[in-house]
């Protein structure tokens, strides 16, 4: 064979292998460094989760069903819990489920959920006991005022403080959003409840003429997730924009979060919602999204399978399909990350999971959970 055409062959052998190498490089730097297994499928719609001590969950579906799923997904329980006046349209149905801490010595839970029907609904909640699979002494602790029409921005999402009592987030009904400003009533609130549905007595507006002694704070489109973070002793919320102007919150008794007054949102015409971002009196996210994401559930990360995540803010989003990792230093957000674009999801809810994993809920008729766990 002719020299040159030996040298040829063998350049081409070696760029083959060259090119092969580079991908297989390619392809290991590319590996993500997390893999998603799924735990439970054919979930209508599920909205919320719980962590039982034994390893089971329990999922709400927004279509108005409470299922416990053993630790593999397998269904162990499934009731349509009698909630009073429960209203299934749209954004509202059953909403979260909420273990206190006292869970496991009463097996007393709270549930949100909108009640009411299409002409006057709002969102009411409710504490039960879960035993054997079925919800008993079912009681409604309170309900939001006023009632509204139309089947949208509800918050409904819970936290419970370290002192024992409830944070719950209500949305502006979606028609009404000047009256996240009008500190008589609760839409466009967080508010902040003893266990039982009674007012605390260092609620920061007790006792103020024209002012819903069960306010926490104000000024609020429609907040869906809230977490609290032990370390800095920080509550973190994040509310739905319209087109733009999603934003994470810091949470301070008494305060106004501005909406619709001071926002970067975007109205659904194009036009702009408010001509301020800022306002006097009135305090500004930490981070936003523009255009929306629409953030849907929140947790911080606490969990040992991945050291690097340690109290970082996971968010999911609903239009954005994706989770959302927000590394926090000093309650500043330093930079963030954009995960599980790969699935092209609708994702609800995340959760911290007691073994270290992180765990979602997936937003359709068909929903599914999911775990999330190192690579």
């Amino acid at each position: 064979m002719d020299k040159s055409i030996k040298d040829w062959m063998l350049w081409v052998m070696m760029l083959s292998a060259t090119l092969l190498s580079t991908t297989l490089l390619s392809k290991k730097a590319l590996a993500l460094p997390y893999q998603v297994t799924t735990v439970a499928e054919e979930l209508n719609y599920p909205w919320s989760l719980a962590f039982m001590a034994d390893g089971s969950y329990l999922v709400t579906e927004r279509t108005g069903k409470l299922k416990q799923l053993s630790a593999d997904g397998a269904l162990l329980a499934a009731t349509a819990p009698a909630l009073p006046g429960l209203y299934v349209a749209a954004q509202g149905g059953l909403l979260e489920v909420l273990l206190p801490a006292a869970f496991q010595q009463n097996q007393q839970l709270l549930l949100s959920y909108v009640c009411g029907d299409a002409k006057a609904n709002t969102v009411c909640l409710a504490s039960a006991r879960w035993q054997q699979g079925q919800l008993t002494d079912i009681q409604q602790i309170f309900i939001a005022k006023p009632y509204r029409q139309g089947a949208a921005h509800y918050g409904g999402r819970m936290l419970q403080l370290p002192d024992g009592s409830v944070l719950l987030t209500l949305g502006d009904g979606f028609d009404y959003r000047e009256q996240a400003q009008n500190p008589a009533n609760h839409l466009g609130k967080i508010i902040r409840l003893q266990r039982d549905g009674a007012i605390p007595a260092d609620n920061p507006f007790v006792g103020q003429a024209g002012v819903a002694g069960e306010i926490y704070s104000m000024g609020h489109r429609n907040v869906q997730g809230i977490v609290w973070d032990n370390a800095t002793k920080n509550v973190y919320s994040h509310e739905h924009g319209p087109r733009g102007g999603d934003e994470l919150n810091i949470i301070q008794p008494g305060k106004n979060y501005g909406w619709p007054v001071a926002t970067r949102g975007i109205d659904y015409t194009g036009a702009r919602v408010s001509p301020f971002r800022q306002y006097p009196g009135m305090l500004e996210p930490i981070w936003h999204w523009s255009p929306s994401i629409a953030p849907a559930g929140m947790t911080l990360y606490q969990g040992e399978l991945f050291p690097d995540w340690q109290g970082d803010l996971f968010i999911t989003a609903l239009a954005g399909r994706a989770l959302h990792r927000l590394q926090l230093k000093e309650g500043k957000v330093v930079a963030e990350h954009i995960l599980l674009t790969e699935r092209n999801d609708r994702l609800r809810d995340v959760r911290s999971g007691p073994d270290g994993a992180l765990y979602l809920l997936t937003d359709s008729a068909n929903g599914q959970l999911l775990r999330l766990s190192p690579q």
